[in-house]
């Protein structure tokens, strides 16, 4: 093996940037899961939009969302289903136009995990 002048050698270089790359698409892969929750919190049911402090930050997208929301206004009990309250929340979330932890797309119907 070649070695070249910072000692790392070039199969070095490729399995760490191998390492790298598939480190990044893991953690960009899907925030929400299965289950519909992100970090140990529903995706659903009643939500306080907050400008600081939040439990969730989320963008707004209009493709790749990683969750489809309906505002409803009773009922918030399945995936994708928010009812917007100013007290006694589920879960807080702010509204923010980089770096989120979930994109989010509106929608009027069908909400819920892609």
């Amino acid at each position: 093996m070649r070695k070249n002048f910072c000692g790392v050698t070039s199969l070095m270089k490729t399995a760490l940037a191998m390492l790298l790359l598939v480190t990044s698409f893991s953690c960009l892969a899907g925030a929400v899961d299965s289950s519909c929750s992100y970090n140990g919190i529903r995706l659903y049911g009643k939500v306080q939009f907050v400008s600081a402090f939040p439990d969730i930050k989320i963008q707004y997208v209009d493709a790749f969302p990683d969750l489809k929301v309906k505002m409803v206004s009773t009922f918030p009990d399945s995936c994708g289903e928010w009812q917007e309250v100013s007290a006694f929340p589920d879960f807080k979330v702010q509204v923010v136009s980089a770096f989120p932890d979930i994109k989010v797309k509106k929608v009027s119907s069908f909400p819920g995990v892609r």
